[in-house]
């Protein structure tokens, strides 16, 4: 097993979640706090709105308004009863979607920004391949239990992650009350009442699913993001995992741009060795008693010339075995290659005769 995880391990046992599937990913830094079957596909219910909501907030303007189409009137499941020919904004369908849960927002939104729900969900698969979501497939807007519906709570949580920097988007799941067209909402996730900075995501379930949740709560910048499957106990679970991560890891600044990471040789060049620096900082999730290691890359030379502020490849950082990041280097200083002297008649004269020139 890798240190990362024998550290969440050390922070959050395993008796403690009870969902089928969970991940608690720290948002700034990338790193997977805890993970329990994160990589296995399930159903995602609900959830499947994060992608939905996204895509309508990337793609359109939420000030537009939207007639709506018979199509999106009566769809089964979760609703805020649309009617055909009624008009809206995105944004009021958008809350209408993620505080509410609207089965029918959902396919209002998807034809007013796909043409048909069919064309928006390849734009959702779209966006799922952009992002590296190797293991999710959308085959609607709604989440409705659907053959090539899928995803994992890795996936997911990357999702969100990139989904809250959207600042519409993080602005629609983190309003707790709303009214929208004499409709009055209320946001289904409880957390937002419950935990210290919570500020989304969304809530799912299905019979076949079961209870699906991801949530995101920020405290002083840090983000975290957690997610369950098949979860009968998600408040508590959720509450547990987003405290432990917030308590249990801090946020360390591990190198900073411009710091000197070590130094390289080089052949054939006036001096013998150049100063590799940090071309960025690097900051990562710690745990107590963590310490990283920077490690070079590379073959440990290099061929002169090289010039200051020059790519000079990576440096890694690693926890015991395990590289969890990687920094730029840039050379520190400009080295020209070294010139031999030039050779007097005599030399070249005993050179030739020898044949070496």
């Amino acid at each position: 097993m890798t240190a990362a995880l024998l550290a969440a391990i050390l922070v959050f046992p395993c008796k403690a979640i009870s969902a089928e599937k969970a991940i608690l990913l720290d948002a700034q830094t990338g790193r997977i706090l805890y993970e329990k079957n994160a990589h296995q596909q399930s159903l995602i219910a609900s959830t499947t709105k994060i992608m939905t909501a996204l895509v309508v907030c990337e793609q359109t303007n939420v000030l537009d308004r939207v007639r709506i189409p018979k199509e999106a009137v009566g769809i089964e499941g979760s609703s805020i009863y649309l009617k055909e020919g009624e008009i809206l904004t995105v944004q009021e369908l958008l809350y209408g979607l993620m505080l509410h849960s609207g089965n029918d927002a959902a396919v209002a939104l998807a034809i007013y920004c796909g043409g048909t729900v069919e064309g928006f969900a390849e734009m959702m698969n779209d966006k799922a391949r952009r992002l590296g979501m190797e293991n999710t497939h959308f085959a609607n807007p709604n989440g409705l239990d659907a053959p090539g519906h899928y995803s994992t709570a890795e996936d997911m949580a990357v999702l969100a992650a990139y989904a809250m920097e959207n600042p519409i988007f993080a602005q629609t799941v983190s309003t707790k009350t709303v009214n929208i067209t004499a409709r009055s909402l209320r946001n289904h996730n409880r957390l937002l009442w419950q935990v210290e900075g919570a500020d989304g995501v969304k809530t799912g379930y299905t019979k076949a699913a079961g209870r699906i949740l991801v949530s995101s709560a920020t405290r002083q910048g840090r983000r975290l993001i957690a997610v369950t499957m098949n979860d009968p106990n998600d408040w508590l679970d959720h509450k547990n995992l987003l405290e432990q991560g917030f308590s249990g890891y801090h946020v360390r600044k591990i190198v900073s741009a411009g710091e000197c990471l070590g130094h390289l040789q080089i052949a054939g060049g006036q001096r013998g060795a150049v100063t590799l620096l940090a071309d960025a900082d690097f900051e990562y999730a710690l745990s107590e008693g963590e310490t990283p290691e920077i490690k070079l890359s590379g073959p440990g030379f290099v061929y002169a010339p090289v010039v200051r502020g020059q790519d000079a490849g990576f440096a890694y950082v690693c926890l015991g075995d395990k590289a969890v990041g990687k920094i730029p280097l840039i050379f520190g200083d400009t080295v020209e290659q070294e010139v031999e002297p030039e050779k007097t008649l005599s030399e070249k004269l005993r050179l030739w005769i020898r044949g070496e020139l």
